[in-house]
């Protein structure tokens, strides 16, 4: 696989006008910031991870956040409301960065790979389960996403660089199936609603490729075109609506959307970018991207659903 630029910043909004940012600090630390009309400075919430932290929020002003330690193992740290509680040792031994979602309110699911690159899993509701076993032979991390009520889709790459599906259906995991395809990245998911997938990679080509679930099957790769150099990011602000993201070969960020179709070219937003982006939409018609820069401070840009800002605003 060829080195792509990867995932640096993580953010997730749990109301309207609200993001929450998070990356690892100079200090191996978590750092984290947000935004409520104005962006905050950046605090330090301690520990010492050595993996790309990953968030998830099951209800407003509520934060779970999850990353590796020195030692392989899972710890997560969490907002209750009123305040960030310690780091919790959740055990494990792990090689990959974890993935976390949540289906519904005080639930939780964690994802990784371990040393025999197999996917485990533990959960929480009301109280942590161990760790299972959901087998698989993957060489990049995996990326989980809930369109329901205990249901969960998850999805990675074997060995063969193809595109691999598992799923909770509320009773029991299916079976590895692969998508197909040779990518160069991780495979990223989205979905707009109930029993709707999309995931994106890239392709050979460094062109970005797509393959939608519309309820009832697959529709096999999409060339979505572009030349890109960083693992793609997507978002949904409504049905029937992705925005797609990427660095491109000049460093800069690119933007497609589709709303029925694909917009035909792909959006130059400017920018020099060391990392992959990220985003995240609070609302309809809004987003807002992120990513690192030359100088390694984060930058950030949004839509309001006319224009996009001005330049991009550097959160240091």
């Amino acid at each position: 696989m060829v080195n792509l630029k990867q995932i640096a910043i993580v953010a997730t909004c749990w109301s309207a006008n609200r993001i929450d940012v998070f990356r690892v600090g100079f200090d191996s630390d978590l750092e984290h910031l947000w935004y409520s009309g104005t962006f905050s400075a950046w605090e330090s919430l301690g520990g010492i991870i050595t993996t790309v932290p990953r968030v998830t929020s099951w209800e407003p002003n509520r934060l779970d956040v999850v990353a590796t330690g020195t030692d392989w193992a899972a710890y997560h740290k969490w907002w209750d409301g009123t305040s960030w509680n310690g780091w919790e040792d959740q055990d494990g031994r792990f090689t990959s960065e974890l993935a976390i979602t949540s289906w519904a309110a005080g639930r939780l699911d964690v994802f990784g790979l371990g040393t025999d690159n197999a996917l485990y899993h533990k959960s929480y509701d009301g109280s942590w389960s161990g760790y299972e076993d959901l087998g698989g032979i993957l060489v990049s991390p995996v990326t989980a996403v809930d369109w329901g009520f205990n249901r969960i889709d998850l999805f990675g790459l074997g060995t063969d660089n193809a595109a691999w599906h598992k799923w909770w259906d509320g009773s029991a995991w299916g079976g590895w199936e692969s998508l197909g395809g040779i990518l160069e990245s991780e495979v990223i998911t989205n979905s707009w609603g109930s029993n709707d997938l999309s995931i994106f990679g890239i392709g050979t080509d460094s062109a970005l490729w797509w393959q939608h679930w519309n309820g009832a099957a697959w529709s096999g790769w999409i060339s979505l075109g572009g030349v890109f150099t960083s693992v793609p990011a997507a978002v949904s602000w409504s049905s029937d609506r992705i925005d797609v993201f990427g660095i491109g070969s000049d460093g800069g960020m690119y933007h497609k959307y589709y709303n029925g179709a694909w917009s035909p070219t792909w959006e130059a937003l400017g920018g020099i970018f060391i990392s992959a982006p990220t985003v995240v939409s609070w609302g309809p018609n809004r987003l807002d991207i992120f990513g690192v820069g030359t100088d390694s401070a984060a930058y950030t840009k949004s839509w309001n659903g006319a224009t996009w800002s001005a330049g991009w605003q550097r959160l240091g």
